[in-house]
């Protein structure tokens, strides 16, 4: 429960930060925030299940009120609290601005720490061996290309020894294509904390400040990695708060990290090579290893038939599968029958060879510098062992979602499985997603933390909280607290939606052409306008069309999302006409305030085609227990999504503006009031 003590600590920090932050305004949803949140936290509405889903409006003020409610009931009770977000601006804005403020306005002693995976960080003795050795990295350069990329790693060490880079991918001045990034980011068998010559790279130095931390700030995929692997990173759930922040993420985010691919044919090249590297390690190793090696060795030999065995099965069917075609989808997840008759074997030794390969490289690091390994052989055999580890780890992940039967008494599909031919190859990428997270979110999250608040502006759908308690696996948690709060602008009177007058609907093709033909009507002089797209050809389309008839437009793909951006921040400095095309990406996580944005056109509801495998198995899957798709998993989703477009007009309590919706679906299908009366209480204008 909380203490009396701590309930007035709480009010004093509270009123710190209102008397240290500028143009400050009263916000009685905030003050709700806080004390419902604390309350949760401590235990007030249950004492074992202290579990909150709060929906907080924008403008309610929420990152503030969660780390009053948690930070300082965490320091008294020895917790850590860890923010978990979606986006890396959440992260920004968090690290930069919240948690800098509230630890100089609350005078609390406590430390707080950005943590990433290892692959965000380079680690510096990679990059010194880039600088030092460049004719080791040459990768079948052309005679008329330049020299091996010395300059921009030369630039990068410089910045790292003055101190302007923090050595992690999000804060790089220049741009490092991937398969560069690759060349220096750090990982356990090139970056090992057991060698001290490392001990200084950003990723040890970051995880050094991440244990001496209190609050800590994680994306969402981390947070289910460290779970999943037994908390290697974050201090056990028991004894952590948990702030899980743009919560109706999460279990999308779930179901794509407990996903899993790997390929079903072409193995022979990776595991003929892990023979030879296996076989270079024995006779570099000493005897007492030798076993180890051959126990690897036995492994892999063991999964190359067995994987033969897969191959030979699946080489006929691919003239059916992929007919016309770039992958199939096995329905109801019932895969060929010798395919799934292998699996379990398949996982069993995909993972006896992956914890073996473990230990061998335990051993490695030290035993090739004590032979003096020359550094090309050196670095060689470290890449091809991150590799052979890389290759098992997948394998390993799809056979066992692979090895789960599916039931013929019920009428439950648990998984998503597919095939896919690997791009410009025939080599077959299986796939496996599971449709519902719930219960592993619930297992490794909500029954084990000392405490979880999941939060957002678009945490319901159809104002309802049962959609998103089924995907996190919430309805069998009896101390469950659901807490909405509004926002606090006035949006009846700063904004009205208008849903203009259409001949046509946006299945018919002719739309476009009407679109085309409207649009034009609705993009003022001397505003800021954002077009949201349902599709990425029809945005195109629409964009040809407008600027044949003098329309200058910023066009999402043309230029980076913050070229655009400031671009068109520059246009309504200068109070020129600003026109922002973009599809589903631009309707979430896009802050443009005050003039930024004045008038919003969303020219189609977002509804997802159910053209993805995962998407089909989701309705196939409803179907399958008697639901309806379209009104169980389409509908809902498209209603959040409309949410989530709709708040990008106001952003600040003095913004004001209109939103144009061009789907007169809204108008003229059952579930369209529904949707409109989801949205926030704009004035609305339906034109007849």
């Amino acid at each position: 429960m909380l203490s009396e003590q701590l309930k007035i600590h709480i009010r004093r920090i509270h009123q710190s930060i209102k008397t240290g932050m500028p143009n400050y305004q009263p916000r009685p949803a905030q003050n709700k925030l806080i004390a419902e949140i604390a309350n949760i936290i401590a235990g007030q509405y249950h004492r074992q299940e202290r579990i909150g889903l709060i929906e907080a409006g924008t403008g309610t003020g929420k990152s503030l009120a969660y780390l009053l409610a948690s930070i300082p009931y965490a320091l008294q009770h020895k917790k850590t609290v860890v923010i978990a977000t979606a986006t890396v601006a959440l992260q920004e804005q968090l690290i930069t601005k919240d948690l800098p403020f509230f630890q100089l306005h609350s005078k609390l002693a406590f430390d707080y720490s950005l943590v990433k995976g290892r692959q965000r960080y380079a680690c510096i003795e990679r990059l010194k061996q880039q600088i030092k050795h460049p004719e080791l990295f040459a990768k079948g350069k052309s005679n008329n290309s330049s020299a091996p990329e010395v300059a921009p790693w030369q630039q990068l060490l410089q910045q790292w020894q003055q101190r302007q880079w923090l050595g992690d991918k999000d804060s790089l001045s220049i741009t490092i294509p991937e398969p560069q990034w690759a060349d220096i980011n750090a990982d356990a068998m090139h970056c090992s904390s057991s060698n001290r010559a490392h001990i200084n790279c950003p990723f040890h130095l970051a995880r050094a400040e991440a244990d001496t931390a209190q609050v800590l700030v994680v994306n969402h995929a981390l947070l289910l990695a460290d779970l999943a692997n037994g908390n290697a990173i974050l201090p056990p759930p028991e004894d952590c708060i948990y702030i899980i922040d743009e919560g109706h993420h999460l279990a999308e985010t779930a179901r794509d990290f407990f996903a899993a691919n790997a390929p079903i044919s072409h193995n022979n090249v990776w595991l003929d090579k892990a023979g030879k590297t296996i076989q270079q390690l024995i006779a570099l190793l000493p005897e007492t290893e030798i076993k180890s090696l051959l126990r690897l060795d036995d492994s892999c030999n063991e999964l190359s038939a067995l994987l033969k065995t897969i191959e030979r099965v699946a080489t006929p069917f691919k003239s059916s599968w992929f007919e016309g075609k770039p992958l199939y989808r096995f329905t109801e997840a019932a895969l060929p029958k010798l395919i799934q008759q292998q699996a379990e074997e398949l996982a069993r030794v995909s993972s006896k060879a992956k914890s073996q390969l473990e230990k061998v490289q335990q051993l490695v690091p030290e035993h090739i510098t004590s032979n003096q390994l020359a550094l090309k052989p050196r670095l060689t055999l470290l890449q091809e062992l991150s590799f052979l580890g890389l290759q098992l780890e997948q394998q390993q992940a799809l056979w066992q979602l692979y090895a789960v039967q599916p039931s013929s008494k019920s009428n439950t599909v648990n998984q998503a499985r597919w095939v896919a031919l690997a791009e410009h190859s025939d080599k077959l990428i299986a796939h496996a997603c599971p449709l519902a997270v719930g219960n592993k979110l619930a297992q490794l999250l909500f029954a084990e933390a000392y405490a979880v608040i999941v939060c957002s502006a678009t945490l319901t759908a159809l104002n309802s909280f049962n959609y998103i308690k089924f995907d996190l696996g919430l309805h069998d948690f009896e101390g469950v607290k659901i807490v909405q709060v509004a926002s606090p602008f006035a949006y009846a009177e700063k904004g009205i939606i208008i849903i203009p007058k259409m001949q046509t609907e946006p299945t018919v093709a002719e739309f476009t052409a009407e679109l085309i033909s409207q649009l034009p009507h609705y993009l003022p002089q001397q505003q800021a306008s954002l077009v949201l797209f349902a599709s990425y050809w029809q945005m195109q389309q629409v964009a040809t069309a407008l600027r044949e008839q003098g329309f200058s437009l910023l066009v999402q793909g043309e230029a980076s999302r913050q070229a655009l951006l400031q671009l068109h921040g520059s246009n309504c400095q200068h109070n020129k006409t600003s026109i922002l095309f973009g599809t589903q990406s631009f309707s979430e996580g896009l802050d443009l305030p005050g003039n930024l944005l004045t008038n919003l056109v969303i020219t189609k509801l977002p509804f997802a085609v159910p053209t993805s495998p995962l998407e089909e198995a989701l309705a196939e899957a409803i179907s399958k227990k008697g639901g309806n798709a379209f009104t169980q998993l389409a509908i809902p989703a498209t209603a959040k999504k409309l949410v989530q477009a709709c708040g990008r007009l106001l952003r600040q309590e003095q913004d004001q503006g209109r939103i144009i919706i061009f789907d007169r679906r809204l108008v003229n299908k059952s579930y369209g009031s529904a949707m409109l009366n989801a949205l926030p209480p704009f004035r609305r204008q339906i034109e007849y």
